[in-house]
């Protein structure tokens, strides 16, 4: 299926909108919070999601769902392409944000941002899972296992080019969702 790698990705996406909802539950309580929890959550928004997943997308499903029809300026495609467009601006400011609060400890601004991208991104999983994505699965079927390959070497090039690998995004999402939990006892 041509969308199996990308749904990975928002499970994993998920799991760490949910720790960044918890801490913004802390800093409206109150406390403090930790670079060790922040600066995690800044790579993982700006280097997974951004680098590598929405380049998976940008780069092969986008394009092969063009080829099958769906035109990239206008539609659900282009919709998808301002979604992405809005969370890297948005993950901009939380990123200014989670500085200044490390700097200064004034949380309104970080908890402000980290709202915003938590539900900015949860309505675009949203949107990608239950519609974008029933689409390319329908129209893509004889294309998926090229389509596959593509997102597979794209994820794998995006993430050596950073250094990390999908493991090392897989744990920072656990070891994040323990380090919260512990923030709020």
């Amino acid at each position: 299926m041509s969308t199996t790698s990308l749904r990975r990705d928002h499970d994993l996406i998920e799991k760490v909108i949910k720790s960044m909802e918890a801490t913004v539950q802390l800093l409206t309580d109150g406390k403090q919070i930790p670079e060790s929890i922040l600066l995690p959550v800044i790579d993982f928004t700006k280097n997974f999601t951004d680098v590598c997943h929405h380049s998976k997308e940008e780069k092969s499903l986008f394009p092969a769902l063009e080829k099958a029809g769906l035109p990239s300026n206008m539609g659900p495609v282009a919709m998808m392409l301002m979604d992405h467009e809005r969370s890297r601006e948005i993950g901009s400011h939380m990123e200014e944000s989670a500085k200044e609060y490390l700097s200064s400890g004034e949380s309104k601004n970080l908890i402000n941002d980290m709202h915003l991208y938590v539900e900015h991104i949860t309505e675009h999983l949203w949107k990608e899972n239950n519609k974008l994505f029933m689409m390319a699965e329908a129209r893509l079927q004889y294309v998926a296992e090229k389509v596959d390959t593509e997102l597979n070497e794209i994820e794998t090039a995006k993430l050596n080019d950073l250094g990390k690998s999908r493991e090392h995004y897989e744990n920072l999402a656990e070891n994040l969702s323990k380090d919260v939990s512990e923030q709020g006892n």
